[in-house]
């Protein structure tokens, strides 16, 4: 259902969808129908293709089922994107089948606003700009925070594998059945700092943080959604920084992103696999 209410957002990027799944196609017609579906779904009967292209999900066993229903022979929830002579160019997967990367995750490296309103800070040496990717999540969503940072001029920061100093980090108060996987960070750049004649890396122009989050289809995760209209996520961005002459003390500044909730879709078809 994200990816027909994202189709046109896809379409103004160049990217067209299509999906595959190991269900039979009187079961896609009919999910197609009741869901006003207008992009492909492809059925992949014994999972053929799935298993030709080694993503069969194997955290699920063969006699594992939902609501009565066999879902062994499901790939890893994954995504593939093709260039217009069919090359791979990049591939996202999730290692559970409960979990789904939401497309504004999938393209969250790319330039542009998020689902949520942008919040923008000031302090002594950064300008930060926070949004959330998405609007609305769900339990067993895969989503992303994002931080946008100008640092002022001649200021730097300092990026993982800088020795000695403070690297800029993002620091989340934890929520039950809420996971924070790994701050994505760029590339960083070398500057020589002439007063001690180091060499560390640092960032210094405008660059970006992903953190990717998922909203566990375990009790806690659902007990955190429970009753909820909305999520409030809060945290701190840790940083020291420095110009070409001194550093200055390490400083940390609120953040926080609120982001709608909606129900998990549990309707399954009627139609026999």
């Amino acid at each position: 259902m994200e990816l027909q209410g994202k189709l046109g957002e896809l379409k103004a990027k160049g990217l067209g969808v299509a999906a595959i799944s190991y269900d039979s196609s009187a079961v896609l017609a009919d999910f197609t129908r009741r869901r006003g579906i207008t992009f492909p779904l492809l059925s992949d009967p014994g999972s053929k293709i799935i298993r030709a292209f080694g993503i069969l999900n194997t955290t699920v066993a063969p006699t594992a089922a939902y609501g009565g229903v066999s879902i062994y022979g499901i790939p890893f929830p994954g995504t593939y994107i093709l260039d217009r002579k069919g090359v791979v160019t990049a591939r996202r997967f999730e290692d559970a089948y409960q979990e789904r990367a939401t497309v504004s995750t999938i393209l969250s490296g790319t330039d542009g606003a998020g689902g949520t309103a942008a919040v923008r800070r000031l302090t002594d040496h950064l300008e930060i700009t926070a949004f959330a990717r998405d609007e609305t999540i769900a339990p067993g969503t895969v989503f992303s925070l994002v931080l946008d940072i100008k640092p002022l001029r001649r200021i730097h920061v300092y990026a993982p594998g800088a020795k000695g100093y403070k690297v800029i980090a993002l620091r989340l108060e934890p929520l039950p059945g809420l996971k924070v996987r790994p701050l994505q960070f760029p590339a960083a750049e070398v500057y020589r700092f002439v007063p001690l004649n180091e060499r560390v890396p640092v960032y210094q122009k405008p660059f970006r943080l992903v953190q990717e989050l998922n909203v566990q289809l375990s009790r806690e995760g659902q007990a955190l959604l429970k009753g909820a209209d909305k999520l409030t996520i809060k945290g701190s961005l840790d940083y020291q920084a420095c110009n070409d002459k001194v550093c200055f003390l390490p400083v940390s500044v609120p953040v926080e992103w609120t982001i709608k909730v909606r129900k998990l879709d549990v309707e399954r078809t009627t139609v026999p696999r």
